[in-house]
């Protein structure tokens, strides 16, 4: 299975607030076919990568601006559909209030593309609708911002919380062997087995 990094740099807008971020983009598949997780900040470096292979679908990971604000020209580039869980429909308005996406992501659905299947986990806690996608062929799971090398990601502002992204994360992703690979929405890759320690001893600390 080929998976290819693309980096971008852009602004993360958020209850008044704005911040300076680099964003990774996977693009998952073969020399044919792909799938794009997450559509950041400029369309026509995501183009570029793609060089011209089918985009089965653009997945954006969850609905904050920095991860979808390149979504709509990305789509018109390359004729693919946006999924989105529809739970983080209203983070999605903020930045395309007249355009939509074009499926809802559903729990346990099977996403394909160059012969390789990722299934939909939803992890709910950094937003209602962040979700991961884990190929068990590949050892690999994308988690977005759910989990990051380092811990969970960011909670504290509107729409997040951290005992909901906690219990994502124990629950759902720690239950994936140790030897996973976790290719985040930011940041340096990591492992399931590399966090597993610091998720439970933060879940032991907040009694859940």
């Amino acid at each position: 299975m080929s998976v290819e990094l693309i980096t971008t740099d852009g602004i993360f807008a958020l209850d008044g607030g704005e911040w300076q971020v680099t964003n990774n983009i996977w693009i998952v598949g073969d020399d044919r076919e792909v799938i794009v997780f997450d559509a950041a900040h400029d369309h026509e470096a995501i183009v570029s990568a793609i060089n011209g292979r089918r985009v089965a679908a653009i997945v954006l990971t969850h609905g904050h601006n920095d991860h979808i604000n390149a979504a709509v020209p990305l789509r018109d580039a390359v004729d693919a559909p946006i999924l989105l869980h529809p739970s983080d429909r209203m983070l999605w308005d903020v930045v395309w209030p007249s355009e939509a996406p074009d499926r809802a992501l559903s729990p346990g659905e099977r996403l394909s593309a160059g012969g390789h299947e990722l299934s939909v986990v939803h992890t709910p806690g950094h937003s209602p609708g962040c979700c991961s996608f884990h190929d068990a062929a590949a050892d690999t799971v994308f988690t977005g911002d759910t989990l990051f090398c380092g811990g969970p990601g960011a909670t504290g502002r509107s729409f997040s919380d951290e005992a909901t992204i906690l219990h994502s994360i124990r629950d759902q992703l720690l239950a994936l062997p140790d030897h996973t690979v976790v290719h985040t929405g930011h940041g340096d890759s990591t492992t399931i087995g590399a966090e597993r320690d610091g998720v439970l001893a933060r879940a032991a600390e907040l009694g859940l």
